[in-house]
């Protein structure tokens, strides 16, 4: 089950609901029933650790994707 968020129409407030079916809900301010789904704006999060290595990138001799010193031209 989904959670959409809205905007009021009637009263431009927004708000989420979990949406059990197709039905939008009511305004929970004004209870107007003219409300329109907006598009939902999400965050992710990251844990508490360290941040990832970086890639490697291409080597600086002859271009190789796999890194510096994989060719053995490095």
């Amino acid at each position: 089950m989904p959670v959409y968020e809205y905007i009021c129409r009637a009263c431009s407030r927004s708000f989420d609901d979990l949406v059990f079916d197709s039905a939008a809900p009511p305004c929970p301010t004004c209870q107007a029933t003219d409300v329109e789904r907006v598009l939902s704006v999400f965050a992710v999060g990251r844990g508490q650790g360290p941040a990832p290595a970086p890639a490697a990138g291409p080597c600086g001799s002859c271009g190789d994707p796999r890194g510096p010193g994989a060719c053995g031209l490095s």
